[in-house]
């Protein structure tokens, strides 16, 4: 690859490597993975720094991976004996290409996508845009592997240019972002070798992940100072299985999911307001009953989960709040039955002797207690049900315990359990109470000065990525009372996703998101901006780090 990237400008490198990244499919839980990071570290290793020092490109297994997935580093070391360290990071992962329908064939050939789009009528934006030679097209083009070919082509510059810096460049690329964040979560414990055994000095970590405008007509370009976090708060519904026929003697979980998702889905009301953030309400993921065919009994049991985006709450603060939710949701869901059931006992000519719609609202926490007390050994049966099912996917696994230890409750009465699923992503942001923060901070204000004089872009700084993003898992500010209310409601956390809450806290790195810029990740118009993404983000990631590592 370096025969094809020297002597080319700097843009040109980031797209070259743009379009052999997006040319290898990386799909998330294919071996895909294993591919890009195989093509991530040939690209490295075709360096002649790299060819020099071989040992300063190394990949690292994650443990038990059924794909044999792994983390590509490599480590650059520029003049003088500082050991102050900044980190380059990427995820090499991509979400699936089912969206492309007829053009799945295509979705990894950036050429032929552009040349289709170029002759799209159907969106006269996007038609003009291709033709404008601007936008690069294809699954992981902005999401992120131009993110991935910045930090790549910036790893190139700064090693045949080690006179004019000082200190260390890790650059660090990691699978399974898109879902499970294995992969950096992995990395935690290698960046804490790294730190120990070299003694390293680690001043902040570059994410360069996608940014899109946040409104129509937005040309503002942010960089972030930290990452918001994502909680993944489930409700397990037991109702009060009944006969179509005698519907309104029964309980119907399915009313009570239903209006769990009303008062929650979309609802602005639940989110912290924080000025000069981005704001995301909750988002409703899955919604189903248990029944697995077609009969005439109403279901008995109901599923729901939710993302939910988290700035500075803790796991404690969204729990409380959603259970007072929760118990609204029961109250009105027997408010209605009562009203139905005097409409139909007027209706039918009956007495109207209600029967009980009561139903109880449990944290998981609160749920496991009660059944310690009618002798129940939770934790042996948890442990069962998750070495009797281990394919099974890992939020159903859940739901599959909570399911389980119901079954076991002696009273049986109609209840709402609440708990929390995979994945926790930790939320993290510059606060600027220490000199190192305060450094990190004064430099991006300096940068994007500079580049606001010397560019035709607009830039502001936030402090919370709004997307997901691996940067959650470099620093943690949650403490350990707020984590553990995460942990004990979180059924077999150490065997299902066992977060490194700890390790995370001790590697405690700066984390920002200067991204590449573009429009519709996640959708088969996917599509970066080439004239900020390949030409001003490099650069500006380039000045920040010879800020940070001056000699």
């Amino acid at each position: 690859m370096y025969r094809e990237l020297k002597n080319v400008a700097l843009a040109e490198q980031v797209e070259k490597i743009t379009t052999s990244l997006v040319q290898t499919l990386s799909i998330n839980g294919t071996k895909g993975e294993v591919e890009i990071a195989d093509r991530i570290e040939a690209i490295l290793r075709s360096y002649p720094y790299f060819q020099s020092h071989p040992d300063r490109v190394w990949t690292q297994a994650l443990p038990h991976d059924p794909l044999g997935r792994k983390n590509v580093f490599a480590r650059l070391k520029g003049g003088g004996s500082t050991k102050r360290t900044v980190i380059f990071h990427a995820h090499l992962d991509t979400v699936g290409i089912e969206d492309y329908g007829h053009l799945q064939g295509l979705a990894h050939n950036p050429e032929q996508l552009l040349r289709f789009f170029e002759k799209w009528e159907e969106n006269k934006e996007i038609q003009v845009q291709a033709l404008s030679g601007d936008w690069m097209f294809g699954r992981g083009a902005v999401d992120m592997k131009s993110g991935i070919a910045v930090h790549l082509a910036n790893v190139l510059y700064f090693s045949e240019h080690r006179e004019d810096w000082a200190g260390e460049i890790i650059f660090m690329a990691n699978p399974v972002e898109e879902n499970q964040h294995t992969g950096i979560m992995a990395a935690v414990d290698e960046l804490l070798r790294l730190r120990q055994e070299e003694k390293l000095e680690f001043i902040c970590a570059i994410n360069t992940d996608y940014i899109s405008p946040l409104f129509p007509g937005d040309r503002t370009k942010y960089i972030y100072t930290g990452a918001g976090g994502k909680l993944l708060p489930c409700f397990y519904v037991y109702g009060r299985e009944a006969h179509v026929g005698q519907t309104l003697t029964g309980l119907d979980p399915t009313l009570v999911t239903s209006e769990l998702n009303r008062l929650i889905g979309n609802n602005m009301d639940l989110t912290e307001q924080m000025e000069g953030e981005l704001i995301i309400p909750p988002s409703t993921l899955h919604q189903r009953d248990s029944k697995a065919f077609y009969n005439v009994q109403t279901a008995v049991t109901g599923l729901l989960y939710f993302n939910f985006m988290v700035l500075a709450a803790s796991p404690k603060d969204v729990l409380a709040k959603l259970k007072n939710v929760a118990l609204q949701a029961v109250a009105n869901v027997q408010h209605y039955y009562e009203e139905q059931y005097r409409s139909f006992a007027e209706t039918n000519g009956f007495p109207a002797e209600l029967p009980s719609w009561k139903m109880e609202v449990y944290t998981y926490q609160e749920f496991c207690a009660k059944l310690a007390k009618q002798g129940v050994n939770v934790a042996e049966v948890t442990a069962r049900v998750v070495a009797e099912q281990p394919d099974l996917e890992l939020r159903q696994l859940c739901f599959r315990i909570v399911d389980t230890l119901r079954q076991l409750d002696q009273k049986a009465n109609p209840c709402t359990v609440m708990f929390f699923a995979p994945p926790y992503c930790p939320h993290n942001y510059l606060k600027g109470d220490n000199a190192r923060d305060e450094e990190v901070l004064v430099t991006i204000k300096q940068v994007l000065k500079h580049w606001e004089h010397t560019s035709n872009e607009q830039f502001a700084v936030k402090r919370f990525f709004p997307y997901l993003s691996d940067s959650s898992y470099l620093s943690l500010h949650d403490t350990d009372e707020e984590v553990a209310a995460l942990i004990d409601n979180f059924p077999e956390w150490e065997k299902i996703y066992p977060v490194p809450v700890a390790k995370i806290r001790e590697l405690n790195i700066p984390a920002i998101n200067a991204g590449v810029y573009g429009l519709d990740a996640h959708r088969w118009t996917e599509r970066v901006y080439k004239p900020y993404s390949f030409g001003i983000v490099p650069r500006l990631i380039r000045d920040m780090s010879l800020s940070w590592l001056r000699k």
